[in-house]
């Protein structure tokens, strides 16, 4: 049986723009890996409601999981709540329990509307705790509604990993070589074709005035992955090259 599925939904113009480099991807996928859930997809998309609301239900479709990043503070572009509760055809409401949340972490002072605001969530959702700043994330049907700052993000995602249902999790080997992908492209592909189960990535690096490249074998059967790096290793013998000390990439 093979392993359940996700993909992640990355919200924001800012990242679309450059302004914010995305810290969240690599957090969840390795996470995700370590539970046996298969990242497959993810999307970088706008604050649009059009655009949120078709990727939420196209995706919500396609895998067993969908993580969503961003998009659910206090300002005015803040409308991935809105949205999903659209993409589900149910109203969004103003969750008692998050809101009372929101009422005891901010002084009397401080709470106003557009901070209430992040107490909206759709109808039926189940909240996802926020230990950081109280604003909370949530979960409807299969899909995951978490906030885009990075701490937060992450106390979130551990806080609903331990509920997914996941399945063997994904292991890895890398080797590293002084011989360029170019070299090792036919030998690897001869390879690949005998490990169909064992995913093997091949990634270029630039170090100290030379060209090298590292080479990632992921499955979920270690056994099957050490044999798949025993013949990489072979290969690279076999062609004159070297295997060398580099950090993994693409891992």
């Amino acid at each position: 049986m093979s392993n359940p599925t996700a993909c992640i939904i990355v919200i924001g113009n800012e990242i679309l723009s450059g302004r914010t480099q995305d810290k969240n991807i690599a957090y969840i996928a390795s996470g995700l890996a370590a539970i046996g859930v298969n990242l497959r997809e993810v999307r970088v998309i706008p604050d649009v409601e059009n655009t949120i609301v078709a990727t939420v239900n196209e995706l919500r479709a396609k895998f067993s999981y969908v993580f969503t990043t961003g998009g659910i503070g206090p300002t005015h572009d803040d409308i991935t709540s809105a949205s999903v509760a659209k993409a589900f055809g149910v109203p969004i409401h103003r969750h008692p329990e998050a809101e009372a949340s929101l009422r005891a972490h901010y002084s009397e002072s401080d709470i106003n509307e557009a901070r209430l605001k992040m107490a909206d969530v759709p109808q039926g959702a189940t909240l996802i705790a926020n230990p950081v700043s109280a604003a909370p994330g949530f979960i409807m049907g299969n899909v995951h509604v978490m906030a885009g700052v990075p701490r937060i993000m992450q106390a979130m995602f551990d806080s609903i990993k331990h509920t997914l249902n996941g399945g063997k999790p994904v292991v890895s080997v890398h080797v590293s070589t002084n011989l360029p992908e170019g070299t090792i492209a036919e030998g690897l592909t001869e390879i690949q074709s005998r490990y169909s189960d064992v995913d093997i990535g091949s990634y270029p690096l630039y170090r100290s005035g030379g060209f090298f490249t590292t080479l990632v074998m992921r499955g979920t059967e270690p056994a099957r992955n050490e044999a798949a790096a025993a013949e990489v290793r072979a290969l690279i013998k076999r062609l004159g090259g070297e295997e060398i000390d580099e950090p993994g990439h693409g891992q």
